[in-house]
């Protein structure tokens, strides 16, 4: 099954990116303890609730770290900075980072991106799980390698397909878990990335969604 790469895998690749830089840029001094309150700019709060983001559509909620970088308006798939974004091509509905992505530093920036795209611009894809072809597609081609199988995973009663990758460059290492969700006819892409396994998941449980009322399909 034939696949373009649109707006999600865009945004993987803008992470990816960002991560490249500082494996090329690092040293053995990827294990030195972070400082997330350092960041320059606030984090998003685009519910009016500090530190969190909320979206009703997909009724997620995610909690930032305090003091993460807000770059969700400049992930945007072309657009000019200033001008929303027309949802056509999707959107990222959040971009977050340890640091500002433009400053080099000698270890992983982590950070998570959230985004949304019609599951009508991948012919052919029915279910979360058509998404991991693509997906892994993309993390081989920036030096990732699989980390395990494809596994199916659940977060407060909501099913998603979860993809672990992982990258080795000299002493400083990566790794990057994608949670793939496909609701209401849309595909939304969860990726967190970070210095190693244990702190992607630190960052993936400050995920959570409402509870579908009785009745109520998913």
């Amino acid at each position: 099954m034939k696949f373009r790469p649109y707006l999600l895998l865009a945004a993987v690749c803008a992470i990816l990116a960002t991560v490249r830089a500082s494996v090329e840029e690092g040293s053995s001094s990827s294990s030195a303890p972070k400082n997330p309150t350092s960041a320059q700019h606030s984090a998003p709060n685009p519910a009016g609730e500090q530190n969190s983001y909320r979206n009703s559509t997909f009724g997620f909620r995610y909690d930032v770290i305090l003091g993460w970088v807000d770059r969700t308006n400049e992930m945007q798939p072309g657009q000019k900075p200033g001008v929303p974004p027309s949802g056509g091509q999707g959107k990222v509905l959040l971009g977050v980072f340890e640091r500002p992505p433009e400053v080099s530093n000698d270890s992983i920036n982590s950070g998570v991106v959230i985004a949304q795209e019609s599951a009508a611009s991948y012919p052919g894809l029915k279910t979360a799980a058509d998404y991991v072809a693509p997906l892994t597609e993309l993390a081989t081609r920036n030096g990732f390698k699989v980390a395990g199988d494809p596994s199916e995973i659940t977060i407060d009663s909501r099913a998603l397909v979860e993809c672990d990758f992982m990258r080795e460059s000299g002493k400083v290492p990566a790794y990057q878990s994608t949670l793939i969700l496909l609701q209401k006819g849309m595909i939304v892409s969860f990726t967190f990335i970070g210095a190693n396994a244990d702190e992607v998941k630190d960052l993936m449980e400050r995920l959570s969604f409402q509870r579908p009322a009785a009745g109520k399909q998913k």
